[in-house]
């Protein structure tokens, strides 16, 4: 398998691990132990398993974190071993699926070639899909029976999932760059370059937001950038991370977490960096607090939640940065992102547990087990039913309260 256009070096930090991509296998030393979960815990509200489903071999080792769309009632999902299939959100029941483990991409190109490495999810928009792969492609998909549409080749590994708005499919690669594709035939409209990425960075790149006519995303520089939808151009720029200290590891200071838009204001953060409020239109800063993650913050009512990179569970008033509650329990659990269902906070860890915490004081709730396997990508909530998957693709529905 040949990946173009990677980075010199990446890093994986999650599940206690810090791999350098030319020794794979090498161990962090002294990684703390993830914390012992409380044998006596005892619930005090209920989860209901909907559905578990597999999508072939999920993430496999590529590091990448594999998470599914839901649009319209359909889940859809990818695996880097080229899987990509359609199940009914509410009862996991298969749609369609498609393979190209074996014969290229749907047959198409040279057969010898096994294409399609999916990388960090589709997007879907109307009857589109559109996915990117480890080897620098990007296909059109049609949503509603999974047939191909266009492929694009790309310079770099896509880590990210694209965004589909409008007559644009909006891509990011691993060199730095950013792409606005058409979404009727893949062709190039225009290209964002950062002209270089730093030697040394965590392996991910945190998915790209559209809004307003801007793309915002986290650099691997610790930058929060914002780019014109219809050109590409640069509109402003913010430090996340100030990439100072004594040795490389130390100066690592990537955002490979998602920016968020609440109103007016984005929020964005870094690892070994800061929690950011930003005004959007202006990219003028609102307030700053120390805080290191590697994984995408959430934002809901007043609050913002986070994961730092001890996998302490953190929230903050979203209009002042101040602290609000910790919580510890989880610490070195190597947890997910959070997301937020209903008035719970649901985090997914290192040994496949999946986790609920209060809100209002960060008080743990509930927990049920997808698997024996990591949880990486952060879960994905719609309506009142939370889609968590893990790295080897198996993906859990959950709901509060008794089944319906």
């Amino acid at each position: 398998m040949k990946f173009v256009g990677m980075k010199r070096v990446v890093l994986i930090a999650v599940a206690g691990l810090v791999a350098l991509a030319g020794c794979h296998n090498a161990k962090k030393e002294n990684v703390q132990p993830p914390t012992p979960l409380d044998k006596d815990f005892k619930p005090t509200v209920q989860v209901t398993r909907l559905w578990r489903e597999s999508v072939g071999d999920g993430a496999m080792d590529t590091g990448v974190r594999l998470r599914p769309t839901v649009v319209d009632g359909v889940l859809y999902a990818d695996s880097s071993d080229g899987k990509l299939v359609a199940l009914d959100a509410n009862t996991g029941k298969t749609i369609w699926s498609r393979s190209s483990r074996t014969h290229g991409w749907f047959g198409w190109g040279d057969k010898k070639r096994k294409d399609a490495f999916y990388a960090g999810g589709p997007a879907v928009s109307g009857d589109l899909l559109a996915v990117g792969t480890l080897d620098g492609h990007v296909y059109g998909i049609n949503a509603k029976d999974g047939s191909p549409r266009w492929e694009a080749t790309l310079k770099s590994e896509v880590l990210a999932s694209p965004v589909i708005v409008g007559d644009l499919v909006v891509v990011r690669t691993g060199d730095g760059r950013v792409y606005g594709l058409d979404a009727g035939s893949g062709e190039r409209r225009w290209v964002y370059d950062q002209s270089s990425v730093p030697l040394l960075s965590l392996r991910g790149n945190g998915p790209l937001l559209v809004a307003n006519g801007v793309v915002f995303f986290g650099s691997d520089g610790g930058r929060l950038v914002a780019l014109r939808l219809d050109n590409g151009e640069k509109l402003w720029e913010q430090r996340l991370a100030s990439g100072e200290g004594r040795t490389e590891i130390e100066q690592l200071d990537d955002a490979d977490g998602a920016i968020l838009l609440d109103g007016r204001t984005l929020y964005g953060a870094a690892y070994h960096g800061n929690l950011l409020a930003v005004d959007g239109p202006s990219g003028r800063p609102l307030w700053t607090h120390p805080f290191s993650t590697y994984v995408s913050p959430a934002v809901h009512g007043n609050a913002l939640y986070g994961v730092d990179d001890d996998s302490q569970v953190w929230s903050f008033d979203k209009n002042t940065g101040a602290e609000g509650w910790k919580n510890d329990k989880l610490k070195y659990r190597w947890l997910s992102g959070p997301a937020v269902q209903g008035d719970y906070v649901v985090v997914g860890d290192v040994e496949g547990y999946v986790h609920w915490l209060q809100t209002a004081d960060g008080a743990l709730a509930a927990r049920v087990r997808l698997s024996k396997k990591p949880i990486r990508a952060q879960p994905l909530v719609v309506g009142d039913i939370v889609y968590v998957e893990d790295v080897e693709g198996r993906i859990g529905a959950y709901r509060l309260g008794g089944a319906r």
